[in-house]
């Protein structure tokens, strides 16, 4: 396991400045690159943790807010009154913000001299898990894993046909985990 540090960044995309929570290896070895998507809840403790472990797998990871629009520096937790908040400002996304701010993301980290060009990974967890399905269609994108996915099969932010339907525009390996009971 690697030493890590980590920071908060700004992550440019045109004029608007993306929050995103940085963690990587202490060292100049060229490494892979991850992006984490959050849950409905931001770039929450939670989120950094898992930044954090792949950093100390050797990865460089970053954790865009995708929220950043409508409530930037939004973290909450795991109430319910929490969860209404975090869906009000997930119902705000579209698909085509979120690739442009995942792509941006990538972008920052080919920008670093010590990630490798090519080869990124990316993974997220319940909406964050629907976004990383979004975020496999990228060319930049060799492996995703999409936590509990929520509305792949059903929805696609900001409206049109169900995320799914893009599946054939993944070029790279997915796994997708899914459990039996939805959360109320």
């Amino acid at each position: 396991m690697a030493d890590i540090k980590s920071a908060w960044v700004k992550v440019p995309n045109g004029e608007l400045q993306i929050d995103a929570y940085l963690s990587e290896p202490i060292t100049e070895e060229i490494v892979p690159g991850v992006i984490v998507i959050q849950e409905i809840f931001g770039v929450n403790s939670h989120i950094r943790d898992v930044a954090d472990r792949l950093a100390r797998e050797g990865y460089r990871a970053i954790a865009p807010a995708i929220f950043q629009r409508t409530a930037p520096s939004f973290e909450v937790g795991y109430t319910m009154e929490e969860t209404i908040l975090g869906r009000k400002y997930k119902d705000l996304t579209s698909a085509d913000e979120l690739l442009s701010d995942i792509q941006t993301a990538i972008n920052y980290l080919k920008a670093m001299p010590t990630v490798t060009q090519t080869g990124f990974g990316v993974i997220g967890f319940c909406f964050g898990g629907h976004v990383a399905y979004l975020a496999a269609t990228l060319a930049d994108i060799q492996a995703t894993t999409s936590f509990y996915g929520a509305g792949i099969a059903t929805m696609t932010p900001g409206g049109g046909n169900p995320t799914l339907t893009r599946t054939a525009d993944i070029q790279g390996t997915l796994y997708a985990f899914f459990g039996d009971q939805e959360i109320p």
